[in-house]
Parts: C-alpha cells; structure tokens; sequence
C-alpha cells in the first residue's frame, strides 16, 4: 500500500510548527500504524534527517501513550482502539492521512506528536487514590461487594489516560477522564471513606489545570478508545454535588 503521510513538525514548544509531507511505498497492510512511523523513521535517520517523535510504550492498547490525532479523530478512524492498534489497512491505498498532536492548552506540545500531559497527572494527585489502610492480598474478600458495584468500578478504572477525550471536546474538557477515576472509586467501600474530599480535590484541581467544562456534545464518549460512558460525568456530578451539600 502505498500513502502520503502528513505530519505535524514542530521542534520544542516555542517553536512554530508547520505539516510535512511523507510519501510512503509498498506498506504491508498488516503493519500497525505505529509500526509505519518506525518504518518511516528509518528511512529519515537513513538520509540524516531527524525522525519523528512520538509517544508509545506499551503496543497493546494499554498505557494510553500513543496519542495521536489522525484524520480529524483522536486515535483514528476505527471506534474503541487505540493507536498502536491501529493497522494501515484500515485506510486506503494511496490516501494522504493528516497526523496532528492533541491541540489543547493543557496538553502543550513539546516536539513534534508528543505533548505535556502531567496536567492529567495533577489530577490523580490531587485525589485519585485511596489511602485508608485496606489490608493486604489475603484480606481481599473480607469487604464483600456486589457484582453490580464491581462491574460499575471495573468500568470506570479501564480508562488508560491517553486524552483523547480532552482532544475531541471543543472546550477540551477533561471531565470522563476525572469522572472515570472519581467513579471508580466512588462504586466501592474502600473508595467511599474519602469521597467527599477526593470528588472536591480533584474538580478543583482540573479547573486549576485549564480544562474547558464539558460541552455535552458526547465527542469523548465517541472518541474514547475504551468506549467510556458518559453516565460517568453524570455520576461525578452527583458526587460533586453531594459533597457541597454534606
């Protein structure tokens, strides 16, 4: 397969960045869109050209780094995958793809895709965690919970923070990130004895980061490579309200 790979250039922060275009020949359809990056980095270093940064780590749909928008979607054009699980197959031969990096002010570019996204990591400290003593892995049935709670939990904590909810909002909001860490939480025993402070810590700490407030369109819920339900927001707004009440 052959493409034209249009990629967002941009040496640091400060510097002004501009698209370059790319022309790629005899690409295996069953390549990861990952993999066609490195394929196109070899071919750069080879001439002594600078090759083009971006985020990965895991591969596996998992850690949430490899953050790119793609045709106008964050991820790409396939629902509920995340990029590295991306294939080149699911483009067609001889498209030119537009690459970008996620264009919010809380996430700022440092080169070229990759962006600052220790905003997120603001948040979590804020409040994401639960610091009570809950024993240690033998003690893990001794609060007994529902399988409706668990289930509702699991749901939430599969959220791998990549951003691409904050990417596809028009006011880059953060909020199915931060209600997904809040919900997950908030669904269990151990996650209720702080509840009241954590949904306060950690609201107040994304409005300190500059996320915009949610513009109800849906766009993260429809861009989310773990397909997260907006029912989460709906569920940290009662907790936020709840908690100002109390």
């Amino acid at each position: 397969m052959n493409f034209t790979l249009k990629v967002w250039r941009q040496k640091n922060k400060n510097a002004d960045g501009k698209f370059v275009s790319y022309p790629l020949k005899d690409i295996s359809p069953d390549m990861s869109f990952l993999e066609m990056f490195d394929f196109l980095n070899e071919e750069l270093i080879s001439k002594g050209e600078e090759p083009i940064a971006f985020d990965s780590d895991c591969r596996e749909g998992i850690c949430g780094a490899c953050s790119m928008w793609i045709n106008g979607r964050a991820h790409g054009p396939v629902p509920g995958v995340t990029t590295c699980q991306l294939h080149v197959r699911s483009f067609k031969d001889g498209e030119t793809i537009v690459v970008e990096p996620w264009r919010a002010n809380s996430f700022p570019v440092i080169k070229d895709l990759i962006v600052d996204r220790s905003s997120f990591d603001n948040v979590i400290a804020a409040g994401g965690f639960v610091s009570i003593n809950t024993g240690g892995a033998q003690d893990g049935n001794d609060i007994l919970i529902s399988k409706d709670d668990a289930a509702e939990a699991f749901s939430a904590s599969i959220c791998i923070g990549c951003g691409a909810c904050v990417a596809a909002c028009k006011n880059s909001s953060a909020m199915l990130f931060v209600s997904s860490k809040i919900s997950h939480f908030a669904s269990l025993p151990q996650g209720k004895v702080e509840a009241r402070n954590r949904v306060q810590n950690m609201v107040a700490k994304m409005d300190e980061e500059g996320f915009g407030d949610c513009s109800n369109t849906y766009a993260c819920e429809a861009q989310c490579p773990k397909e997260i339900s907006v029912e989460k927001i709906a569920k940290m707004n009662r907790e936020y309200l709840t908690a100002k009440l109390l």
